[in-house]
């Protein structure tokens, strides 16, 4: 194969959409996937090249080879890192793309260094709006990694000028993407609190999702965000059918155990992570203990569980 290369590793909603874009970029992009069928579909419909292995992936190849990793993180993506590096070769670019922590990413890019490969974290933000928006990419390594990787990421952001940046050496791509995340706890907190405000009052009659509609314009609090609770809320005035649930990606801790350690104090983004684990029903305990303090000194009533 020649041109512009580049493997994908990891098919979720982010890596098949990177994929996709990289594809109609012009990019030669192999792809492969744990579950093969999803690679070997992801191949048919688009003209891609599928790897039933990572063996297979690196192959397909050409020196100086980039492999893009969007695993899930964690073990998951230790144990493919670790793999890659068995297989690249020096002068090979590997880009670990998950919301992984950046002290990992840090110790990944020294196992890397000692086999004569390159190495960068990526934070990568966009979800699946980012095939065709772009996505928003916050990248660590060294400047020469940066530079081999550079023709993938002005492809995969919304322009080749903007929407990526080399943050600084190797777990600064990371670093950045975990406050982001935590940044981003805190808008949803407070939009959802507001909306919540809004539609518990009795004293006017309030059409949420037009007042949602009107503040995206030239109002300070427009945003992304804002936009897609617009969405939502002319698709789902009620919420009928949605549990009160929300699940967190372990970021916005690793942001909150970064104020802490660092002394800098994050209000908003901590009590954020900690009303989704309230969401959880983590603190279940601790409200049926206050509700038995309640009835203990003043005799309130106990609300008894359907």
């Amino acid at each position: 194969m020649a041109g512009l290369q580049i493997g994908i590793a990891g098919l979720g909603r982010m890596g098949s959409g990177m994929a996709r874009r990289l594809h109609r970029q012009g990019a030669q992009v192999v792809v492969w996937n744990r579950h093969p069928g999803k690679a070997e579909e992801l191949a048919r419909d688009t003209g891609m090249t599928a790897a039933s292995t990572l063996a297979g992936l690196v192959a397909a190849l050409a020196p100086p080879r980039t492999v893009w990793l969007m695993l899930p993180a964690g073990a998951v993506t230790a144990q493919h890192v670790t793999e890659l590096l068995s297989l690249l070769e020096p002068g090979d670019v590997l880009v670990n793309g998950a919301n992984a922590h950046y002290r990992d990413s840090i110790a990944e890019a020294g196992e890397a260094a000692g086999k004569g490969v390159h190495y960068m974290d990526a934070g990568v933000s966009g979800g699946v709006w980012g095939l065709e928006e772009g996505f928003a990419l916050m990248v660590g390594g060294t400047p020469e990694a940066a530079l081999l990787a550079r023709p993938f990421l002005e492809r995969l952001s919304p322009a080749p000028d903007r929407g990526w940046l080399h943050c600084g050496p190797a777990g600064s791509g990371h670093f950045v993407k975990m406050v982001h995340n935590g940044i981003e706890y805190g808008m949803m907190q407070a939009l959802a609190e507001g909306f919540a405000l809004l539609e518990g009052q009795t004293t006017f009659p309030l059409d949420l999702a037009a007042i949602a509609g009107m503040w995206r314009h030239g109002s300070v609090v427009r945003s992304w965000l804002l936009d897609l609770t617009a969405g939502v809320l002319a698709s789902h005035p009620d919420m009928d059918g949605i549990a009160p649930v929300v699940a967190d990606s372990g970021e916005g801790l690793w942001t909150a155990q970064a104020a802490l350690e660092q002394r800098v104090p994050a209000p908003v983004i901590t009590l954020a992570l900690q009303m989704r684990w309230a969401s959880q029903g983590k603190n279940g305990y601790a409200d049926r203990l206050l509700a038995l303090m309640r009835n203990r000194f003043g005799g309130h009533e106990i609300q008894k569980e359907a």
